[in-house]
């Protein structure tokens, strides 16, 4: 993951991605840029450089269990599980992140979704904000593993320069950083009273706005599927693994001009999903 809030700063709240340079069946290609290529290696790179932190010191079987109560014995899971219930969103928050979700499977599923804006959010590149996301959305023993690894890679000189960031992790003077993850759907593949494995699908915007920009905003696909825990009366993060897609095939839209971008980039806010 990693490496989807989105979401640092340069943009008001939210998370994280890239895009693909053609249709993928053969079709019209958008408007080529120099840099798309590069933009989608190093955003490639990002991804596994964070699965890898995440991995890192892990031991025994990491394979998700299948034995899914929310699943249903082979059944397939229906398009309703991620539509609205009705029931009221979380109205508690810790260090701004929605929190406090029930012990229910609908808990699980928002608090996923949630931890994936953020986690994929430009704030991720402040190492203030970044320690207090982490303390916040992880399992305590988990957090405390995590923070060192994830210092390192978010404050490599070299990693930030490749993405256009200065060495601090801000952007450039005039324009402004974009790193937003919007959840598509979740599903929970297992679920119990105090563990559950939820799948988040998501859409994520990654890059730089503004005229001088040579890594400008992309759109990319992931699908992370994280290992919840209930701790301390909330779900908390132990494990994810991502992978690419599934990815739909993009239509041929003229791309945006970049005071078109770093204006939507600036008046829309983010979403956070707790239902």
């Amino acid at each position: 993951m990693s490496p989807g809030d989105e979401h640092d700063y340069g943009e008001p709240a939210g998370t994280r991605m890239r895009l693909p340079e053609a249709d993928p069946y053969g079709g019209a290609r958008r408007p080529a840029r120099s840099s798309s290529r590069s933009l989608v290696m190093v955003v490639g790179v990002v991804v596994l450089l964070i699965a890898a932190i995440a991995f890192a010191n892990r031991g025994g079987d990491d394979s998700p269990s299948s034995a899914a109560t929310g699943a249903g014995n082979g059944d397939k899971p229906r398009t309703a599980s991620t539509a609205a219930s009705g029931t009221k969103p979380v109205e508690s928050r810790t260090g701004g992140i929605p929190s406090g979700f029930p012990r229910t499977q609908q808990g699980a599923e928002s608090a996923a979704a949630n931890y994936a804006v953020v986690l994929g959010s430009a704030e991720m590149f402040d190492t203030a904000r970044r320690h207090q996301i982490v303390d916040t959305v992880y399992a305590p023993d988990v957090a405390a593993a995590r923070q060192s690894a994830l210092d390192t890679a978010y404050s490599s000189e070299t990693f930030l320069s490749n993405i256009g960031l200065d060495k601090d992790g801000t952007a450039p003077t005039g324009q402004a950083f974009v790193s937003r993850i919007v959840p598509v759907g979740t599903k929970a593949t297992a679920y119990g009273v105090d563990t559950a494995i939820v799948e988040v699908w998501y859409t994520s915007l990654f890059g730089l706005s503004g005229e001088a920009s040579t890594n400008p905003v992309s759109e990319s696909w992931y699908t992370t599927t994280y290992q919840l825990e209930w701790i301390n009366d909330d779900w908390k993060v132990a494990d994810f693994q991502q992978k690419d897609g599934p990815v739909p095939v993009g239509r041929d839209q003229k791309a945006s001009t970049a005071d078109d971008m770093t204006k939507a980039v600036e008046e829309y806010g983010g979403f956070t999903y707790a239902r």
